[in-house]
């Protein structure tokens, strides 16, 4: 076996754990299986594809740009999800590649977007990160600035939002922060709740996640930078 064949891991059987784990804890709704492709190859990738996956999600707009361009072709019924922060300078090129924004935190993010959308002919479904845990080093918008952001959306900028996303902090239980979305959610009369990824995604679907971003579990480690 060669040391590339041993960094590839069991990518099928990875994906088959995880929607048994995600079926597991699901009632009624739905949770979508996010598997967050970013820094890994094609050559990771197509194992799930070929077992029916179609829903990823990447960070950044320039590698996924560079990675999924032509695959489309193939799989018509990819759903690409952008998970990362998004600059408002690449608004244009996240509406015409993804499928699903998850990442809208500021109104000049959602003006950019919503401007972009009637030209291309494409209106991906857009979700507002909130800051769960107010931890100045992550992204998203802050909990007392949810409400205006969201009313700012539905009014003058007319983007339609779907859901919420959060990350909560790495060193404290994520229970809480899921619960706390869900209210939030709730609250703003809103369904989608992406929360969740591959260490918490179980505890995430009890509490009413219908998106979970998952990636480790799936593909392994991603490869080391530099």
């Amino acid at each position: 076996m060669t040391d590339t064949a041993k960094k590839i891991p069991d990518v099928a059987g990875n994906l088959a754990a995880v929607r048994s784990a995600v079926a597991a804890g699901q009632s009624v709704r739905q949770v979508e299986i996010v598997a967050v492709s970013k820094m890994q190859s094609m050559e990771h990738i197509q194992p799930a594809l070929a077992a029916g996956h179609r829903s990823f999600g990447e960070n950044r707009v320039q590698e996924a740009e560079k990675k999924w361009s032509g695959v489309r072709e193939s799989y018509p019924d990819l759903s690409l999800h952008l998970i990362g922060p998004l600059q408002t300078n690449k608004a244009k090129a996240a509406v015409n590649l993804f499928d699903v924004i998850q990442t809208v935190d500021r109104p000049k993010l959602a003006r950019a977007l919503a401007g972009h959308m009637p030209g291309s002919g494409r209106h991906p479904q857009c979700m507002i990160q909130v800051n769960i845990g107010n931890e100045p080093q992550k992204a998203g918008v802050s909990l007392s600035d949810l409400p205006d952001l969201l009313a700012a959306c539905r009014g003058d900028i007319g983007l339609s939002i779907v859901g919420l996303m959060c990350i909560p902090p790495a060193d404290q239980p994520p229970a809480p922060y899921f619960a706390l979305l869900g209210k939030l959610a709730a609250r703003h009369d809103l369904d989608g709740l992406s929360m969740g990824m591959s260490g918490d995604f179980e505890i995430a679907v009890e509490f009413g996640a219908t998106s979970v971003r998952v990636g480790t579990a799936i593909f392994g480690p991603r490869p080391a930078v530099g």
